[in-house]
């Protein structure tokens, strides 16, 4: 089967449009504002906490879209056939093949090499239920392509999307999320009884 490709620079399919500008509008409309800078430069990866919540999705398309940002995420390729390609892929999702011989980190930093702006957005936790193993295939991912991370989340207290520190991996991971983390747990989330972090045991099984 020939592989999924979605044009990052193509023209957003008319669904497409018409979900992100109801979805912006309920972020405007509720009084959500966005807080923090860019990383300085064109291709970074977006680690995004504490995901909650279906409503953080929607907080995420106004953060982005007040920065001018087209976030790209990762979405398996089967999702990308029609009627469902325009759509998904005029939403910014990037088709993944799981049974391709390249692994899903590997299919990324092609995308990022081929790309001369790119930011992909991958929620820590993997999921909205409590966690605390979280997920290392984006930190793998800006560490191959030599690309920074941002973490970003939503303060539900204030209504702010905020984008926070900034960091080049450095291949010691514990030591680089513990910089994440730290700024993770100064939100506060929709669901506070949701938002786990990595303990010790957790961040070892993590690297193991």
């Amino acid at each position: 089967m020939a592989a999924v490709v979605c044009d990052p620079d193509a023209r957003l399919s008319w669904s497409s449009r018409f979900v992100r500008w109801v979805l912006i509008g309920l972020y405007r409309m509720t009084g959500w504002k966005t807080e923090g800078a860019l990383p300085d430069a064109k291709k970074f990866v977006i680690c995004g906490a504490n995901h909650t919540s279906n409503w953080d999705f929607i907080v995420f398309l106004g953060v982005t879209d007040d920065f001018g940002i087209r976030p790209r995420f990762m979405g398996k390729n089967t999702l990308f056939k029609w009627p469902m390609r325009g759509f998904m892929c005029g939403l910014g999702g990037v088709p993944v093949d799981r049974s391709a011989r390249k692994d899903m980190v590997a299919q990324m930093v092609d995308q990022f090499e081929a790309h001369d702006e790119f930011a992909l957005v991958v929620a820590a936790e993997g999921t909205r239920s409590p966690n605390t193993n979280w997920k290392t295939g984006f930190y793998r991912i800006a560490e191959k392509a030599q690309v920074p991370i941002v973490f970003v989340g939503p303060d539900y207290k204030r209504k702010r999307g905020i984008f926070g520190p900034v960091i080049m991996p450095t291949g010691d991971y514990e030591a680089d999320m513990a910089v994440g983390i730290e700024f993770f747990k100064t939100l506060h989330p929709k669901h506070p009884g949701k938002a786990l972090f990595p303990d010790g045991s957790s961040m070892a099984q993590i690297l193991s």
